[in-house]
């Protein structure tokens, strides 16, 4: 993240509001709500998971055990069992 000097983007006005409230601070100015992104959206990181964890639900449900998924994955057999009994998603 890059620092903006707020005297060359900001209205004097609006400069001067703000310096009322933060007279030489730093200030982290969010996203808005909708330019949020998920974790793992733009590494495909989230896609990865979701394919591994549908794996592991047809293993399971193909006979394999908790604790072979889990040494397979090199998961703990909490989490196994939180992808095999919990909600797709």
């Amino acid at each position: 993240m890059k620092y903006i000097n707020a005297d060359t983007i900001f209205p004097e006005e609006l400069l001067r509001e703000i310096q009322r409230h933060i007279p030489g601070g730093l200030i982290y100015i969010p996203r808005p709500k909708d330019a949020h992104k998920k974790w793992g959206e733009n590494s495909g990181g989230r896609i990865l998971v979701q394919e591994r964890n549908n794996e592991i639900r047809q293993l399971f449900t193909a006979g394999r055990t908790i604790d072979q998924l889990a040494e397979q994955y090199c998961l703990s057999v909490d989490s196994i069992k939180k992808i095999v009994y919990g909600k797709k998603g």
